[in-house]
């Protein structure tokens, strides 16, 4: 939660927010493998809450439960966003002379990366862009972010960072990848994108056009 409060205080501090955590979420889906029902039924959940409490819109921070978040959307009839919708137009603004866009994508979740890609790949036909979507999983990371190893885990994600240096643009997973913009940027040559600002800065637009 602390990336997306972080942006939210740098670009829109007027907004009055709520954290809602179910902490088991991504645990179960590394052990079941899928998305399955009784965890998109958690997710609605989630968006109903947010609904009933007064939510003018919704922003999910995890990236492997994009289906799930696509059903939470339309049940509740509010803005509601996945964490990489805003990264995603930005990196396919970039400028790609040369052909194809290369996107690169680094992912400190596995089980992300899958839907990530798909998502990505979605939006560049909706919008009759070609793409060529490059990911690397970064191992290790996001054992060492949660053991309070920051630095090992910003180390270990520039490594992989190394491998889409030829990329146009590269696009950090996760938000709690954010910390670690900085240290990619500074081994790449490079745009690097992290999602939470990108994420705050859509949903405010968006709900300014909607009042």
């Amino acid at each position: 939660m602390q990336p997306v409060s972080e942006a939210f205080a740098d670009l829109w501090p007027a907004a009055l927010c709520m954290n809602l955590l179910d902490d088991r979420l991504s645990g179960d889906l590394a052990a079941t493998g899928s998305l399955e029902d009784g965890l998109a039924r958690r997710i609605l959940a989630l968006a109903y809450y947010a609904k009933d409490w007064g939510a003018a819109g919704i922003l999910y921070t995890c990236s492997a439960f994009g289906p799930a978040i696509d059903a939470a959307r339309q049940a509740v009839a509010l803005p509601t966003y996945k964490p990489n919708d805003a990264m995603f137009l930005e990196a396919l603004r970039i400028d790609a002379p040369h052909g194809p866009a290369r996107i690169g994508l680094l992912s400190t979740f596995a089980p992300s990366v899958d839907s990530m890609r798909e998502e990505l790949l979605a939006a560049a036909t909706e919008r009759g862009i070609e793409v060529d979507c490059r990911t690397r999983i970064v191992p290790g990371a996001l054992e060492a972010l949660r053991s309070g190893e920051t630095a090992l885990h910003d180390r270990l994600i520039a490594e992989q960072a190394l491998g889409l240096a030829d990329c146009d643009v590269v696009m950090l997973g996760q938000f709690s990848m954010a910390r670690a913009r900085d240290t990619v940027s500074g081994v790449i040559g490079v745009p690097v994108l992290s999602s939470p600002h990108s994420a705050v800065r859509l949903l405010q637009q968006r709900l300014a056009n909607a009042g």
